[in-house]
C-alpha cells in the first residue's frame, strides 16, 4: 500500500487530503455530540446530531452525483472544501445557551460532503494505472477512513477535553483548508477527457439515467443496497455519546474512546477483507451480508458489556465487518460502472446509506428516551442481524452466476 503512494502522487495528494479531513470531521463529532448533551440533556438531539452529519447528504446526493459526471472533479473537490471551511468556521457561533448552529452548519458541511465521496469514489479509478493499483488504494482509503476515525475520534475527545469544543471545531475549519491545498496538487485527470466540462446538467433526467443503470445490472442493485441493508443497524452508533457518559459515567474522552475503537475496526477490516476477496465480485457480495450479522453479534456485547474499555473492544471487533461491507460494496461499483455515469451511481449508493443512516439514528434516538441506550442498541444490532440474512438469502442467485462467470477463464 504504501509503495502504491510512493509511486503514484495524484493518489498520494488525494489520500493525504482525505486523511486531514477525516480526523477534522470525527474532532467535530466528538464535540458537537458533547456539547448537545450537556447543553440539553436528551438522547434524543445527540441522535439528532448524529443525523446531521447524514441526512444532508441524502438530500444533496441527487444534484451531486450529476455535477460529479458533468464539471471538473478536482475543481469540484477545491470549490466544496473551501465552502467546507467556512460552514466549519459557522460552528464557532454555538454554545451551551445556543446549540442549533451546530446542526445548522455541521447539516451544511454534511450536504457540500455529497458532493466530495461521489467525486473521489468516481476519480479513484482514472487515478489508479491498473486494476491492481485501485484494488490497493480501494483497500488503502477505507481503511484510512477508520484510522482516522480512531485517531481522530480519540484524540478529538482529549482534544476538546483540554482545549475545548471551540478549539475543536477551529480545528476543523483548518483541515479543510488543508484539503484545498492537496487537491490542488493533484494533475492526472479524475475523469476520462470525453465526459469532462459537460455543463448541460438537468439533475432529475440525469439521476433517473442511472436509476436506469442500476436497474438493468442486478450486481450493481445488489452493491448499493449492500450498504443501504447494512445501514439498519447503524442506530447502535447514534447512542455511543450516550452509552459512554450515562451508562459507563465518562465524557468527551469516553465518547471518544468508544468512537475510536469503531475507527480501529472500520481500519481493519477493508485490508482483511480485500485479501480475501481478491477483486471477486462473487466474494464481495457474500462479504456484505455477513458483515451484518457479524456486526450485530458483537455489538449486543457492547451493549452490555460490565466496563467501557471491554465494550471498546467489542465495538472495534463489530465495525470490522462495518469496514469491509463499505469497503468491498464500493470497489465494486468502481469497476462494474463506466466512468461516465460512476458519480451517479456512487452518489445514489451514497444517498440511499445515509438515508438509512439518518433514519435508524433518529428512531434509536426515540427509543433511547423510553427504554435507554443499552436496549436500543441491542434492538438495532438485531435489525443489523437480520437484514444481513435477507441480504445474503435475495442475493445467493447473483453470487451464482458471478461464481460461474469468474470460473470462466478470462
Amino acid at each position: 500500500m504504501w509503495r502504491l503512494l510512493r509511486s503514484n502522487a495524484d493518489l498520494r495528494w488525494l489520500f493525504i487530503a482525505q486523511v486531514i479531513s477525516f480526523m477534522g470531521d470525527w474532532f467535530t463529532f466528538v464535540a458537537v455530540a458533547g456539547m448537545v448533551h450537556d447543553a440539553t440533556g436528551s438522547e434524543f438531539l445527540v441522535s439528532v446530531a448524529y443525523v446531521s452529519f447524514s441526512l444532508p447528504a441524502f438530500l444533496a446526493s441527487p444534484i451531486a452525483g450529476p455535477v460529479a459526471d458533468r464539471f471538473d472533479r478536482r475543481r469540484l473537490l477545491i470549490v466544496v472544501s473551501a465552502m467546507q471551511a467556512v460552514a466549519a468556521m459557522g460552528l464557532l457561533t454555538a454554545s451551551d445557551d445556543m446549540v442549533w448552529p451546530l446542526f445548522l452548519f455541521q447539516g451544511t458541511i454534511s450536504a457540500l460532503a455529497a458532493f466530495v465521496k461521489p467525486a473521489i469514489d468516481a476519480g479513484v479509478p482514472n487515478l489508479a494505472r491498473d486494476p491492481d493499483e485501485l484494488r490497493t488504494a480501494n483497500a488503502l482509503f477505507g481503511s484510512m477512513w477508520g484510522i482516522m476515525l480512531a485517531v481522530g475520534a480519540s484524540i478529538g475527545g482529549v482534544f476538546s477535553q483540554i482545549f475545548g469544543r471551540q478549539a475543536a471545531f477551529f480545528a476543523d475549519a483548518v483541515t479543510f483548508v488543508a484539503a484545498v491545498g492537496l487537491f490542488a496538487l493533484i494533475r492526472r485527470p479524475m475523469q476520462e477527457p470525453q465526459h469532462e466540462h459537460r455543463s448541460t446538467m438537468h439533475p432529475v433526467q440525469d439521476m433517473a439515467e442511472a436509476v436506469h443503470y442500476a436497474r438493468k445490472d442486478h450486481v450493481v442493485l445488489a452493491l448499493i443496497a449492500s450498504k443501504a441493508t447494512f445501514a439498519i443497524g447503524a442506530g447502535t452508533v447514534s447512542q455511543l455519546p450516550v452509552l459512554a457518559s450515562e451508562v459507563y459515567g465518562w465524557d468527551d474522552m469516553g465518547t471518544g474512546l468508544l468512537m475510536g475503537a469503531r475507527g480501529v475496526g472500520v481500519g481493519l477490516g477493508p485490508i482483511i477483507a480485500s485479501r480475501y476477496a481478491r477483486g471477486r465480485l462473487s466474494v464481495v457480495l457474500r462479504i456484505c451480508g455477513f458483515a451484518g450479522i457479524f456486526y450485530s453479534l458483537f455489538y449486543v456485547g457492547a451493549a452490555w458489556a460490565p466496563f467501557l474499555l471491554l465494550s471498546a473492544l467489542f465495538i472495534a471487533l463489530a465495525h470490522l465487518g462495518g469496514g469491509s461491507q463499505w469497503t468491498l460494496s464500493t470497489y465494486g461499483l468502481q469497476v462494474r460502472t463506466p466512468d461516465a455515469i460512476r458519480g451517479r451511481v456512487m452518489a445514489g449508493d451514497f444517498a440511499m446509506v445515509t438515508l438509512v443512516i439518518s433514519v435508524s439514528g433518529l428512531l434509536s434516538g426515540v427509543l433511547s428516551e423510553a427504554v435507554g441506550p443499552q436496549w436500543t442498541m441491542t434492538i438495532a444490532s438485531a435489525a443489523a442481524g437480520l437484514s444481513g440474512l435477507v441480504y445474503l438469502m435475495t442475493t445467493r442467485p447473483i453470487v451464482r452466476t458471478l461464481e460461474a462467470q469468474e470460473l470462466v477463464p478470462a
